[in-house]
């Protein structure tokens, strides 16, 4: 047998197996229908054997597989880091041979100013005039003292979003600002542009966009939080716009620095000292004792937003911590407050871009840890409260992620388990992770409580969709209360106890599920009870009276054998024995869903079950006449009273912690008790 199977299995898998063929020459050689059948049952057997081998694999495998998604995750996040640390490299390159360049630009710059100073600034003053009266709107720019033209061009503007052309432009770069004037397409006279937009140099970065055809000599202009793209009519005149800008802005800069070194006197004169022990000593200027010439404080708004440019958060709150350590003790001046204003409209911009990358729009993949960079610098910069808040949106966004695209299986019970297993597996990642971040907030933990009972409302939505609302049986129903409890459970490894808020929202459900039970099983009974015979059951076979024994030893009525007779024989109702499975298997199923809520409903609920079985039995009693019926109906009340309904009783104190009064009463005041052998037996 094992060597038919061997070669039936060799040639199925052999590549060159064609079924049709098969099947034609296996119905040429078989003699008949029995052949064809035992044929059917090797291969069925062969394929039972190959999904138990396929199961098995998987199990041994799941590890690995786990392990593989781990290394994945954690090669994604490496791959990033790689590509942060090439963006960087590349723009120190970039900056390094920027500066070289500029370097022999400022070279040649001073020997033509040595040569024409005068003439050169009056040359380009004159310029810009005349091609500002070409555009209209802007007649107040040139009141400004010393501000001259630089260069000037024609460009395109496209769209950030879509990379769609807006609208023909032309820009005049001048020593301080940056003019943007939009083509009109009516002139008037000499008038050929109109006033756009004036961009102060400090308040912008210029970032080069590499081509990528169609999309060729752009360049952005970052204004945190806006930003425009505009393109060049061909490479070379891109170079020449990025270099000038670059350098442009770095004299301004270094115009300032020397600017504000002159101001401050070289020798400062020696006061009088008095020798009046009563005279107050007068205060120093604290513009003297204020020294902001360093060169990474007059470049630190620049440096910031290029930090911000390039995502280097890290950087930026270095910045801005060490100009707190280095202002911290300094007195507060006009010149301070100049910089700190320039330094909160930067701390605004790296705000908000961080708050854009905690902002549930942007991609949920990589878990919580994908957080805690931008999370960490927020709470850096003293907006743990924020931090705290958009942590807790995005992870919630995450969940419902998840949880929507959960596909949808046929078996109710398989859908739970991935729900569970994702939702509760996320919940305990996002609370360690949250307990990483804000460790030092222990005032962010009250929110965290309150976003938990949040998600959790939102998983029980989905799980009573699927349980409760698809109107699947309390067995179901209860294993699958009984799966997510024990996985509500396991957050008590972190000191999170979510189980009171997971009955709370399921108490209604399982409150509606029971009473619909008990409906059933009522209606179940009373239609038996209509048509009962009072009869003795025949199984007809040992199998089905040794099954039956099983099952009511399962129940927990061990005494079952007492109430067999000879053969296949039962000395019962079959109405008491379907009531007495049906009573218990719903004593178990409310037990799974047992929580001190639903006390009261669980209890009147058996109650009501227990008196139609007790007063049918009263009922036939009374009214049944023969004395060989009415014997064999007290036994079985007799089954009902001193075996059925004591093993509930005690099952029912087990599993909820305290006796059952009223079933106690129930059974005492319905106890079924033998007159003389003549008379007439009742239940009293």
């Amino acid at each position: 047998m094992a060597d038919t199977g061997n070669r039936l299995r060799k040639l199925l898998e052999s590549p060159n197996f064609d079924p049709q063929s098969y099947v034609k020459q296996l119905s040429q050689q078989s003699d008949g229908d029995r052949d064809l059948q035992e044929h059917r049952q090797k291969i069925q057997t062969l394929a039972d054997e190959t999904a138990q081998n396929l199961k098995k694999n998987v199990y041994k495998n799941y590890r690995q597989f786990i392990e593989t998604a781990k290394e994945i995750s954690y090669l994604e996040s490496e791959m990033y880091q790689l590509s942060h640390i090439l963006t960087e490299q590349k723009s120190i390159m970039e900056s390094i041979t920027q500066s070289l360049l500029s370097t022999d630009k400022d070279e040649t710059a001073k020997e033509m100013l040595t040569a024409f100073p005068k003439e050169t600034e009056e040359v380009k003053q004159r310029t810009l005039t005349t091609l500002l009266e070409k555009v209209e709107g802007c007649k107040n720019i040139m009141e400004t003292p010393g501000r001259y033209l630089v260069y000037n061009g024609d460009l395109l503007e496209y769209d950030v979003d879509n990379m769609s052309q807006i609208q023909k432009v032309h820009a005049f770069l001048m020593n301080d600002c940056l003019l943007i004037a939009t083509w009109l397409a009516n002139r008037r006279g000499a008038v050929k542009y109109k006033y756009n937009a004036l961009y102060d140099l400090e308040s912008f970065a210029v970032v080069n966009v590499k081509d990528n055809p169609p999309m060729k000599d752009m360049f952005k202009i970052l204004m945190f939080p806006d930003s425009r793209i505009f393109k060049a009519e061909n490479s070379k005149i891109k170079k020449e716009w990025l270099e000038i800008l670059e350098e442009t802005k770095k004299n301004k800069v270094a115009k300032e620095k020397h600017k504000k070194e002159e101001e401050v006197p070289t020798s400062p004169v020696r006061q009088e000292v008095s020798t009046n022990p009563f005279d107050d000593d007068e205060p120093l200027d604290s513009e003297e004792l204020v020294d902001l010439s360093p060169e990474w404080i007059q470049e630190l708004p620049e440096d910031l937003d290029v930090c911000i440019a390039q995502r280097d958060f890290e950087g930026a709150v270095d910045l801005l911590d060490k100009l707190n350590e280095y202002l911290k003790e300094q007195p507060v001046s006009p010149r301070v407050k100049e910089l700190r204003g320039k330094v909160d409209e930067r701390v605004r911009q790296l705000t908000e871009v961080l708050v854009f990358e905690l902002s549930p729009d942007r991609s949920l993949r990589g878990g919580p840890k994908a957080t805690r960079r931008a999370v960490s610098q927020l709470i850096r910069l003293g907006q743990s409260t924020k931090a705290c808040e958009l942590f807790l949106k995005n992870r919630a966004a995450a969940v419902q992620t998840a949880i929507r695209q959960l596909r949808i299986e046929g078996a109710t019970l398989l859908y739970i388990q991935k729900l569970c297993n994702i939702f509760f597996t996320s919940l305990l990642e996002t609370a360690k992770e949250f307990e990483t971040d804000f460790a030092g907030n222990t005032g962010c933990y009250s929110a965290f409580v309150v976003w938990s009972r949040s998600v959790m409302k939102m998983f029980v939505d989905a799980f009573s969709k699927q349980v409760f609302d698809s109107k699947e049986s309390l067995s179901t129903a209860a294993e699958c209360v009984k799966f997510a409890s024990e996985h509500c459970k396991q957050l008590s490894e972190i000191g999170l106890d979510l189980t009171f808020i997971l009955q709370s929202l399921l108490v209604k459900d399982i409150r509606a599920a029971l009473q619909s039970q008990k409906d059933i099983i009522i209606e179940a009974t009373r239609h038996r009870n209509s048509e009962e015979m009072w009869r003795r059951m025949n199984l007809m076979t040992p199998e089905a009276l040794a099954k039956l024994k099983d099952e009511m030893r399962s129940c927990g009525i061990g005494s079952f054998d007492q109430y067999t007779g000879e053969d296949c024989w039962v000395n019962l109702s079959y109405t008491i024995v379907a009531f007495t499975k049906q009573m218990m298997a719903f004593l178990e199923e409310g037990l799974k869903l047992y929580f001190p809520e639903l006390h009261m409903v669980f209890l009147e609920s058996l109650r009501e079950i227990i008196l139609v079985a007790v007063q049918h039995v009263d009922y036939s009693l009374r009214c049944e006449q023969e004395t060989e019926k009415k014997a064999f109906i007290l036994q079985n009340a007799s089954f009902l009273h001193e075996t059925v309904l004591p093993v509930v009783e005690r099952r029912f104190e087990e599993g909820v912690g305290k006796p059952a009064k009223q079933l106690q009463d129930l059974r005492k005041s319905s106890r079924p008790v033998r007159v003389n052998p003549d008379s007439t037996m009742s239940v009293v």
